[in-house]
């Protein structure tokens, strides 16, 4: 891929995308239907969006996947997920995805608006912000409902650590399955994606390293299904084949 080029969403997530909107999709508290008016109604500064309602990662959190056709449609996205083995980590580097949180990434949400990355994901995840004098962007304070623990954080920037942003695929599984070979803009969209970005509590990010599925899940069993779906969609999203024992572990979390 070509520097300043955009990703291309694989037909898997297309193909989810039409069952949703046929099937109809449970809003975060659990409503299947639109307010009057027919359009869907935005959610609350920080309150978590199911990722099937959240295709580019824009929307915050990561509410549960409820109900018989989201479980479907999850796994329909997972089941179409290409698998191979892992590859071996030899010359992974963080500094090959890029400087940590750019804002300068063609092709993503959020970037080139003059916020780092790190920032615009407490900004979009946060509740009850407060930000640093003389700017809307640094955040300082806010309370973080993590979706990993089940727990509220009232997060203050001194205590910086306890809040982490979370690579949904690490990094270094990216690495092990294909990004190596990548052009470096690809791997720099893919660290800086709001898709694959999620703020959680900091020890449960140190927990899971660069652990697949199969290996590591959130400690809050109600949004399992949710977290595979994320992974599956940056994985569609980014063309990325995932490990066989990985894509078992995502369709039992979601009924398959």
């Amino acid at each position: 891929m070509t520097r300043h080029s955009r990703i291309r969403t694989g037909g898997a997530a297309v193909a989810v995308l039409a069952l949703v909107l046929v099937t109809g999709c449970e809003g975060p508290g659990g409503e299947g239907s639109s307010p009057p008016g027919g359009g869907a109604e935005a959610p609350a500064a920080g309150q978590a969006v199911s990722p099937l309602r959240n295709p580019d990662g824009t929307e915050p959190g990561l509410a549960p996947i409820t109900g018989d056709a989201q479980e479907a449609a999850a796994r329909d996205l997972i089941d179409g997920l290409r698998t191979k083995g892992r590859g071996p980590r030899t010359g992974y580097d963080r500094d090959e995805f890029g400087y940590a949180w750019m804002d300068s990434v063609e092709g993503v949400p959020l970037a080139r608006n003059g916020c780092d990355t790190r920032n615009d994901l407490l900004k979009r995840d946060g509740q009850d912000l407060r930000f640093r004098s003389g700017s809307d962007c640094v955040v300082v304070a806010m309370t973080l409902d993590d979706p990993y623990t089940r727990t509220t954080i009232e997060w203050r920037k001194q205590d910086a650590s306890e809040v982490q942003i979370d690579h949904v695929v690490p990094l270094s599984y990216s690495w092990q399955m294909g990004s190596s070979r990548w052009a470096e803009s690809k791997r720099e969209q893919l660290a800086n994606d709001p898709l694959n970005l999620l703020p959680v509590e900091g020890r449960a990010n140190s927990a899971k390293r660069d652990s697949g599925p199969a290996s590591w899940l959130p400690p809050n069993k109600s949004v399992r299904c949710a977290y595979a779906v994320r992974f599956a969609q940056v994985a569609v999203k980014y063309e990325l084949a995932v490990t066989a024992p990985d894509r078992q572990a995502m369709l039992r979390q979601c009924g398959g």
